[in-house]
């Protein structure tokens, strides 16, 4: 069973270990997440999680409401909208469906808010996997982005159109 707990500064090590991994950085090759003060830092506009199956730790998701978010990555976001980030942290455990449970864990606990109208995401623009993977999620290409030093697409998934795991 997979499941999602907070991140906290008992995950430094682990989180650090991720960053490194080839996979890892390819998908996101030019942040700094600053673990070491983020950790411990809970604002109300972000949640850190870290995924677990069968309570071995296998990835990492970030939620974030980019209106209130205080760096302004995402501009003049409008209000009642969720970023993520997702990552899994270990090559071993790509292409096992642990990414698909992953999103439908964290679309299913930002559309638990009524008023979240939609979820960006912003994949690298080279990174077709990802685009095929959140494409069939059913997000919907919005357009190129320069996020800093990166190309990305911005993508994304309206509560109209997503689609939430039937319970098991």
């Amino acid at each position: 069973m997979l499941n999602l707990r907070s991140a906290t500064s008992a995950d430094l090590n682990l989180l650090q270990h991720w960053d490194e991994q080839p996979h890892v950085v390819d998908s996101d090759p030019n942040d700094d997440w600053h673990w070491e003060v983020e950790l411990d830092r809970t604002p109300d506009w972000r949640e850190q999680l870290i995924a677990e199956f069968e309570g071995r730790p296998i990835g990492f998701i970030q939620i974030i409401d980019p209106a209130l978010e205080e760096s302004h990555y995402w501009g003049d976001a409008p209000m009642n909208l969720r970023a993520i980030d997702i990552w899994i942290g270990e090559e071993t455990d790509l292409s096992k469906g642990y990414g698909t449970t992953m999103m439908q864990l964290a679309l299913a606990r930002c559309f638990a808010d009524p008023q979240v109208t939609a979820v960006w995401i912003d994949p690298l623009a080279n990174n077709t996997r990802a685009h095929r993977f959140y494409e069939r999620l059913g997000f919907q290409f919005v357009e190129p982005r320069r996020f800093g030093d990166d190309d990305c697409f911005v993508y994304c998934l309206t509560r109209s159109d997503w689609q939430p795991e039937p319970a098991k």
